[in-house]
């Protein structure tokens, strides 16, 4: 059950937040004891990652795309700037967030998607240069996808189909508390994590932040609340949106996982809406052109 250990002269990852739009939404569609008809602002958090001894950069989910002509009928039914479940802010982009340290989609080598929901896509055309890596599960979804099925949530070109790895994930290895996990680099600083239960095809990464044994774990929708990972609240399962996992039992399998690593020195977990972590840091140093800090060896 242990992470690997650190080799001599360890590869690791340098992890910047970066925004990817805010949106407000009721509780009740993620924790068993929300207020009724209270809302919350959380943010769509995207990440990007960069190996300390090879070029290449990778983000990790893209967040929303504001432009709302881009998305199939049934997303704008139920997404929108008001009078939606999902209602929009005008806040920065994912590809603005990458501008202000002097990127664009053009620098990023590999985009990592954790699924397909709209808060995490972003505009996937934008980067017209990057390989897309997502979850091998969520393809059967593109055989019924918009417009050949015009109620669909997921367009047919959201990825573009020369440039898309579609990972195995079943047949990954162990790693840690989880079943599968992918050594994206083959050295130790990059594993790209099954997360089941969500949606179909759903990951997550966990990621080395130093080569002395700090790690951070992107959980994307492992969890949509803080408090279902303390264990203070419970997924929500009733009327009137039900659930918002497509398997609950399979996502609290995997959110007492994510636990177990909480339990490991030195891990820092960070969910794609985590409203704690997003007030504590907005605007600060953990977010490009700044980085996330490694959590220290010996913390005061």
């Amino acid at each position: 059950m242990a992470l690997p250990v650190a080799t001599a002269d360890q590869a690791f990852c340098v992890v910047s937040a970066l925004e990817g739009g805010t949106m407000s939404a009721p509780d009740e569609l993620f924790i068993a004891d929300a207020v009724p008809g209270h809302r919350s602002t959380i943010p769509s958090l995207c990440f990007l990652l960069q190996h300390n001894k090879r070029p290449e950069k990778m983000v990790f989910d893209l967040g929303i795309d504001g432009d709302l002509s881009k998305f199939p009928p049934a997303v704008r039914e139920e997404v929108g700037y008001s009078d939606t479940i999902f209602q929009l802010q005008k806040t920065p982009s994912c590809i603005e967030s990458l501008s202000k340290g002097g990127l664009s989609p053009d620098d990023i080598d590999f985009v990592c998607v954790s699924h397909i929901h709209f808060d995490h896509t972003g505009d996937t055309h934008a980067f017209k240069a990057s390989t897309f890596l997502v979850g091998g599960d969520c393809k059967p979804l593109f055989e019924d996808a918009y417009p050949k099925n015009p109620s669909a949530w997921f367009r047919e070109d959201l990825y573009p189909a020369d440039r898309t790895r579609y990972l195995p994930v079943t047949e990954w290895p162990p790693l840690g508390p989880f079943p599968h996990a992918f050594d994206f680099y083959g050295d130790g600083s990059l594993y790209i994590v099954d997360s089941p239960g969500h949606v179909p095809g759903h990951v997550n990464i966990l990621a080395r932040t130093s080569p002395d044994g700090a790690w951070i774990y992107l959980a994307a929708d492992s969890a949509h609340h803080w408090r279902i990972i303390t264990g203070e609240s419970q997924i929500r399962t009733a009327k009137p949106y039900g659930c918002i996992h497509a398997d609950k039992n399979k996502a609290e399998e995997h959110i007492a996982r994510i636990r177990e690593l909480q339990q490991f020195p030195r891990v820092q977990v960070i969910l794609a809406h985590d409203l704690p972590w997003y007030t504590l840091n907005k605007g600060g140093d953990s977010f490009w052109p700044g980085k996330i800090q490694p959590l220290p060896l010996n913390p005061l």
